[in-house]
């Protein structure tokens, strides 16, 4: 559920720090937080002493917990940007356990109400959320590559190159890629 390489060292021990405040800003012990995450006490301490990275799927558990979008609780640990933000600027984060690549094109802000991510999965991968992060969060995904199933609230759609997907996530969610290809999409988020 978790592994030991992140984007770099610093980045890494900021998000450790902002888990861990968000969870004492809460009052909530780390049992408390297990509960509600459904994330083991034993990953979750790991997680906030900086002796492990978490996957997507674990940052996912604990961004629902929280009320938080994933792309949010990234930029709580990254330092402001300029309006203008260079691609070889922009963070990239991937998910060794299954290859999930994600590009922060337009990082979240206390200002602006959205933000956009291009991401990547490899062939037949599947990447699922249990809950949203905030529900109601509005969602358009614009497939540039490749196949996509998303799964949003229990029901499948098919997304072919050139698609846009627009949702407001409820529930759970999942992204999966057939055996034969991968796919490469936009995600914007508001």
């Amino acid at each position: 559920m978790e592994n030991s390489t992140f984007a770099d060292d610093d980045t890494e021990q900021r998000l450790a720090a902002r888990l861990k405040q968000l969870r004492v800003e809460r009052g909530w012990s780390l049992d408390q937080l297990a509960g509600a995450s459904q994330v083991s006490r034993a990953t979750l301490s790991r997680l906030e002493n900086g002796e492990v990275s978490p996957t997507t799927a674990v940052l996912g558990k604990l961004c629902a917990a929280y009320g938080l979008a994933m792309s949010r609780l990234l930029r709580m640990v990254e330092d402001d940007f300029p309006p203008l933000l260079r691609r070889a600027e922009q963070s990239v984060w991937t998910d060794p356990d299954t290859g999930f690549v994600r590009r922060s094109v337009s990082p979240p802000s206390r200002a602006l109400a959205g933000e956009a991510l291009e991401c990547e999965l490899g062939a037949g991968v599947t990447i699922s959320y249990a809950a949203s992060p905030r529900p109601g969060m509005e969602h358009h995904l614009l497939l540039q590559e490749g196949k996509l199933s998303v799964t949003v609230d229990g029901r499948a759609h098919d997304v072919m190159p050139g698609d846009c997907l627009r949702y407001q996530l409820h529930g759970a969610s999942a992204f999966t890629t057939p055996a034969d290809s991968g796919a490469r999409y936009f995600l914007f988020l508001v």
